[in-house]
């Protein structure tokens, strides 16, 4: 399962869902437009992979709205300090993925279903919440140095679903039909923002300056996802083969310029100022294609082979849990499998398009998981910062003759990215996903899935 969201400015989010089997195998394929004029010679593969891309990787469920199963949280509070830390981070990591993926689910299918289906989808997302927000303050830890944690947790999640409750109702369409749940969300979120002044959990100050509750906030939500997060460690790969590459250039280079020098010697006869010039000469085409040598024989070596691992330890036990390869390399349109040619469609585009091919072989050991879960949750985000550069400044103008009268209208500059995901399957078939990714010089714009 693979889905792909805006994030924040000018990033998209890719999200993977590692389910319970030993290897999966996934590809993406990033065009670019192809007035960015976007090269090797713009960003090389490395810089792209250190630049573009960055991933974390957390332990997940496929239980979206009720992430533990409940029984457990009435004995949290007798686990060891560490262990108790874990299991409450698992429960509220996983509400917050559930929370903002059901708005967001909300906000996209709203203008598409009847009103009274709409306003039926509210109150189970509201009941839900309000079950799981219950069940967790129902069970407070007697231990006096768990409180604190709890209390962050707790804090963190009243102010979440108070946020995403007031998106809610900001973008709510007005029909009467909505009237009594927007109410009731209504009177639940002054009851959480009562709560919180209650528990004493923020300051005069954080509660009267958005910007510090905000900060304050998305530190909690780190520290609420530290002990979920899968430890990576990254390993670049053919340092020995690279080294082997530049001794061969060099070797090469040396038995070429020992030759020239052996045959000017008997050419020239004595050491003159003519032979000098000429070994000046040899010295300096060795410095020259020495390393475009060096250059041809690492690719040469290197093509195929993967370019970096991935090394996965458990947060809680230490153990290694996993590893994954990637390659990343810029392909030619001729080099793009048929499947994925077809499904990004646009024949005429396409050839002009830099394509980008990322590719990934991860191998895990669910029975080394964390208790409870069986699957991981990858996430990777492009930074399209770098390609923003190469956009043009300003502005298009639209006009257009509204009653009579001329109306002029400034229009971002924006360019479409395509991005292209195969997945192979356990029964060796490929699914292939393909979304639009519209980027303007200051932000993701949009991004759209596009089936076949």
């Amino acid at each position: 399962m693979i889905s792909v969201e805006k994030d924040e400015g000018l990033t998209a989010r890719i999200a993977l869902i590692n389910e319970e089997i030993k290897r999966q195998d996934v590809e993406f394929y990033l065009f670019v437009p192809g007035e960015l004029n976007f090269s090797k010679s713009v960003l090389s593969e490395d810089e792209f992979y250190y630049k573009v891309l960055s991933n974390t990787r957390t332990y997940f469920t496929s239980q979206h709205h009720l992430p533990l199963v409940h029984s457990r949280l009435a004995s949290r509070d007798k686990l060891p300090s560490d262990k108790y830390r874990v299991s409450l981070s698992l429960y509220a990591y996983q509400y917050a993925l559930s929370l903002e993926k059901t708005t967001h689910r909300f906000f996209d299918t709203v203008a598409d279903v009847e009103e009274e289906e709409a306003v039926e989808q509210l109150e189970v997302i509201t009941d839900m919440a309000v079950e799981i927000l219950r069940r967790l303050r129902r069970y407070v830890p007697k231990d006096e140095s768990l409180i604190k944690y709890y209390n962050n947790v707790d804090n963190y999640l009243s102010w979440l679903t108070e946020q995403r409750f007031l998106s809610l109702i900001a973008h709510m369409p007005r029909s009467a039909a909505f009237k009594p749940i927007k109410e009731q969300l209504l009177e639940f979120c002054e009851s959480e923002a009562a709560y919180r002044i209650d528990q004493n959990y923020n300051s005069s100050k954080a509660q009267t300056d958005a910007t510090r509750m905000v900060n304050k906030m998305r530190l909690a939500r780190r520290l609420i996802e530290y002990p979920v997060t899968i430890r990576q460690k990254d390993v670049v790969l053919g340092q020995n083969l690279n080294k082997l590459a530049k001794g061969a250039a060099a070797g090469l280079v040396m038995i070429f310029v020992t030759v020239a020098i052996i045959r000017m010697r008997s050419f020239l006869g004595e050491i003159t100022l003519s032979f000098a010039l000429a070994m000046a000469g040899l010295y300096a085409m060795r410095e020259i294609f020495k390393d475009d040598l060096r250059d041809v024989l690492w690719r040469f070596i290197r093509k195929g082979r993967p370019k970096w691992r991935k090394l996965f330890t458990d947060p809680t036990s230490g153990q290694r849990i996993g590893s994954q390869l990637e390659w990343l390399d810029y392909i030619a349109f001729d080099k793009i499998p048929d499947d994925v040619r077809k499904m990004r469609k646009g024949k005429l585009r396409q050839r002009e398009e830099s394509v980008v091919k990322m590719k990934m072989v991860t191998q895990m050991s669910t029975t080394k998981f964390l208790s409870g879960y069986d699957m991981t949750r990858e996430v990777w985000r492009i930074d399209f910062r770098p390609f923003s550069r190469l956009m043009a400044r300003g502005k298009e103008r639209y006009y257009a003759l509204s009653d009579g009268q001329v109306t002029r209208e400034s229009i971002d500059k924006r360019h479409q990215f395509n991005l292209v995901s195969k997945q192979k399957n356990q029964d060796g078939s490929f699914t292939i996903q393909r979304w639009k990714i519209t980027v303007n010089r200051s932000k993701v714009v949009d991004v759209e899935e596009v089936f076949s």
